[in-house]
């Protein structure tokens, strides 16, 4: 059985003595990983490093064994290597990409925003850091967790939209939520359906927004953590961000 698709390097981890096992975020077959002979070769792990974009093709006598890839690479992105922020937003998707997607499903629409946002960040796009809650978002829909922020739980209005219901994930109004808006979390307006991407962030804005999604990838990867905190590498990309 063989097929060809392209995708981003997720992990790469030595096997045996010069073979190396590489899981990719492809962008027809999901989560996928391949035994890549002389991975470990200088030249070969040059382009294997976590969100590099590369040429796959895997083969494998059947559908449920490991396979082998063929790797070809297509982009680096070896600029992100001197970018402290860039860097810890690539291992945050990394990260969260290698944790909470099921192997071997296609999360076609998720995939597309990652090699989306990724492009922003090489390229030092003004607001980028902006689209790294967006892209938390993106994953919790793909993961059939999205949160509704069109309009309020209570009231259905579409305006004033200040805060999200832990529970069901709905926004809440500041009229709506009442005497439990200490019980809410807080939605940044750069998140909210109305809001302008172009609109000012600052730190608290980020710290609510990572907190917001952050409370939402705890509550949905439950299971898969049972109590373990999210990845390190999003805890540093948040201190980054938050300075």
């Amino acid at each position: 059985m063989d097929w060809q698709d392209q995708g981003i390097v997720i992990t790469m981890r030595p096997h045996g003595e010069t073979s190396a096992i590489v899981e990719a975020f492809t962008a027809q077959h999901g989560r996928h990983s391949g035994v890549v002979r002389g991975g470990t070769s200088r030249k070969k792990a040059a382009f294997l490093q976590p969100g590099a974009q590369v040429a796959l093709t895997w083969r494998a006598r059947l559908q449920d064994h490991l396979g082998a890839f063929t790797v070809e690479p297509v982009h680096a992105r070896a600029g992100l290597m001197g970018d402290r922020a860039g860097l810890a937003a690539l291992n945050s998707v990394c990260a969260l990409l290698h944790l909470a997607l099921p192997e071997r499903e296609d999360h076609a629409p998720l995939y597309a925003a990652t090699l989306a946002f990724l492009d922003r960040v090489e390229a030092a796009a003004p607001g980028w850091p902006a689209d790294y809650p967006r892209w938390e978002l993106a994953l919790l829909q793909e993961l059939g967790y999205g949160l509704d922020l069109s309009a309020c739980a209570i009231s259905g209005t579409r305006e004033g939209l200040e805060f999200v219901s832990p529970r069901s994930g709905r926004a809440v109004s500041r009229a709506g939520a009442g005497g439990w808006a200490a019980r809410l979390l807080p939605l940044p307006g750069f998140l909210r359906a109305t809001g302008n991407k172009g609109d000012a962030l600052d730190v608290q804005d980020m710290v609510d927004a990572l907190r917001l999604t952050g409370h939402f990838l705890n509550l949905g990867l439950e299971p898969i953590l049972q109590g373990r905190p999210l990845p390190e590498a999003r805890a540093r990309l948040a201190e980054v961000l938050c300075q």
